[in-house]
């Protein structure tokens, strides 16, 4: 689905590397994790991989296309929900609103918002504006649009870092259902080690000054994921353990500026 091969980035007005020689593969069907300390360039990472920046040199493919400007079947769901969704617009309206590019008619697209809007528990929300809505319920329309556009690829940006402790744990199971139910490939970059066991197949861990992958980890849980089970077994706490150490190891070998 995705290949990153011998990425490096630097932006020119620092002259320094962001990231340097990133390789990366990501499987149909795969939701793969990605942590760091801060300044490791992982949003830099996710916006060379969305086309929203072009990389100092390397390559993307998505779906064996070379990614050269932001792909038709790519979605992003950043953390600022309140800035990605238009307050004059309904619910509805803001879910529907990039069906346009689509070509899809208003009957078409109204259809599609209004069952994006029902996996994510919102249809009694349709009507409403954002402002209306809590900071939870606001990220769910933005990933309720993510998904009415029916992309490849679904990337996330720190998706829950703007919300409460209890609602970011209910995102993060509807991002493992609407996964599941819709077959989505999605790539999620978090600081919550705990939210990357927990969600991802795999946890790629990335070094900083420049961003490097210094981790690739399976993540293999019994069972459908639970809130307190799954945090309670000892593979879990084994890999969050294992990953927490590299991510230490990289923020204290590379100090902060």
């Amino acid at each position: 689905m995705l290949e990153v091969k011998n990425l490096s980035h630097a932006y020119a007005e620092a002259a320094t590397k962001v990231l340097e020689n990133i390789d990366l593969k990501v499987d149909s069907g795969e939701l793969v994790s990605i942590v760091g300390p801060s300044g490791c360039g992982k949003s830099t990472l996710l916006r060379t991989i969305a086309g929203l920046i072009r990389p100092t040199s390397g390559q993307i493919r998505l779906g064996g296309t070379l990614v050269q400007d932001v792909p038709d079947n790519l979605a992003v769901v950043f953390q600022d929900y309140s800035r990605s969704l238009l307050p004059w617009m309904s619910v509805r309206d803001n879910v529907a609103f990039p069906l346009r590019g689509r070509g899809m008619d208003r009957k078409a697209r109204r259809a599609a918002a209004e069952e994006a809007l029902d996996a994510v528990g919102l249809s009694y929300a349709a009507r409403k504006y954002p402002w209306q809505l809590s900071g939870g319920m606001q990220q769910r329309v933005a990933i309720a649009r993510a998904i009415a556009y029916r992309p490849a690829l679904l990337l996330m940006d720190e998706p829950f870092g703007s919300v409460d402790a209890q609602t970011r744990e209910e995102l993060e199971d509807l991002v493992l259902s609407v996964r599941a139910n819709q077959e989505m490939t999605i790539l999620l970059v978090t600081h919550d080690i705990d939210e990357s066991v927990y969600v991802g197949d795999r946890v790629v861990v990335l070094g900083r000054h420049p961003g490097r992958v210094i981790g690739d980890v399976a993540v293999a849980l019994p069972g459908n994921h639970d809130q307190i089970t799954t945090r309670e077994l000892p593979e879990f706490v084994h890999l969050r353990a294992e990953i927490g150490r590299l991510v230490r190891q990289a923020a204290e070998a590379n100090p902060a500026a």
